[in-house]
């Protein structure tokens, strides 16, 4: 099964707000995921992005392929840096 960290669209038309879920790739955008991650609003003046760092480096370290936007929000807060660190220093050992 291959596992995927992507948005999942909540709220009403034309306001929208996403959930961060990492979920089977064949599933539908919006449907059944696997564990919930992380929140983003893009509608709010500034970006409200919140992220459960430790279910997203879990959720990395088991191999699951981040979207686009979930990757540049990862980045945003840091967590992909942390991501690359633990992966170097597993292969340094």
């Amino acid at each position: 099964m291959a596992v995927k960290l992507r948005l999942m669209r909540m709220g009403a038309k034309k306001r929208p707000f996403y959930r961060i879920v990492a979920t089977d790739s064949r599933s539908r955008r919006d449907g059944e995921y696997l564990e919930l991650v992380g929140t983003y609003n893009p509608i709010s003046n500034e970006k409200n992005v919140k992220i459960n760092e430790e279910v997203a480096l879990k959720w990395l370290g088991n191999g699951a392929i981040p979207s686009d936007t979930v990757r540049s929000l990862f980045k945003e807060a840091g967590i992909m840096k942390k991501y690359a660190e633990s992966k170097n220093k597993k292969e340094s050992k």
